[in-house]
């Protein structure tokens, strides 16, 4: 954080009327910037924020980073973050362009330097007083590597906690939403009669919905068959972000450990 106020200090001298808030790690195509501005221009909006295209080459990646992207993206439906008549805030830290007069007019980035998911963050306070747009791109990737299946948890559950608000009620909730909808459709395959038919059902249209996601990162149609299990993963990292938190030693994530029980841990 104190690198990106720098950053926007060093900038302002230039008078610029947008800043670009991107990962060290993403590449950008040669009109990948200028089409965002274009997003800003056309639809009126104070911030654009595009999901890149993350890095998706080793079984780890391919098992579990279409996944983070689908399960970012029903967790902050774009149509409700791009709808200014709805509360539903949200931001890829990756690759933002902000406006310079909104961001000033939230107190600049001072107004999140104590969030720890500060891309979110930035995305509610600039729709406290403007509008926002959230998409996905390909025209903007990243190259950083995630080295095994450890790493990525440990990317889900760094925040995961955080994100439920420390709360058990909404832990418990999250726990039994995606049992519910992505693990009992298997077993109930496994039961005979109408129940094998309804969890085919439901295992063959969760597919579906997985499939246009699976398809964006070029990856075989049986992935998206494979979801039940990924999902399985996914709710045992918000399990341990929750064990992390309680035992206040926080999620662990480039070196640093955030979310410590008495608040962030560096």
């Amino acid at each position: 954080m104190w690198a990106l106020s720098q950053g926007v200090e060093q900038a302002s001298e230039f008078a610029p009327d947008y800043f670009l808030f991107t990962d060290a790690d993403v590449l950008h195509d040669v009109d990948s910037i200028s089409s965002m501005i274009a997003v800003a221009q056309t639809r009126n909006v104070d911030l654009v924020s595009m999901m890149v295209k993350l890095h998706c080459s080793s079984f780890a990646e391919r098992a579990l980073i279409p996944a983070f992207v689908f399960f970012f993206f029903m967790l902050y439906p774009p149509e409700w973050v791009n709808n200014p008549k709805r509360r539903t805030a949200a931001a890829a830290g990756g690759d933002i362009l902000v406006r310079v007069e909104a961001l000033a007019r939230i107190g600049g980035i001072e107004a999140i330097r104590n969030e720890l998911i500060d891309d979110c963050a930035l995305a509610r306070e600039i729709k406290s007083t403007g509008t926002i747009w959230l998409g996905l791109t390909q025209k903007a990737c990243s190259i950083r590597k995630y080295a095994g299946l450890g790493e990525i948890g440990r990317m889900i559950s760094r925040n995961a906690f955080y994100q439920l608000r420390h709360s058990i009620l909404l832990l418990i909730a999250t726990v039994l939403a995606l049992a519910i909808t992505y693990l009992a459709p298997p077993c109930l395959v496994c039961v005979g009669g109408w129940a094998t038919i309804w969890g085919g059902a439901g295992w063959l249209l969760m597919s579906i919905a997985f499939w246009p996601m699976v398809r964006f990162y070029s990856r075989s149609p049986l992935w998206a068959a494979l979801l039940p299990l990924i999902a399985l993963f996914y709710t045992a990292a918000t399990l341990h972000s929750a064990v992390q938190y309680w035992a206040g030693r926080g999620g662990s994530w480039k070196g640093r450990v955030q979310d410590g029980r008495g608040g962030f841990v560096q």
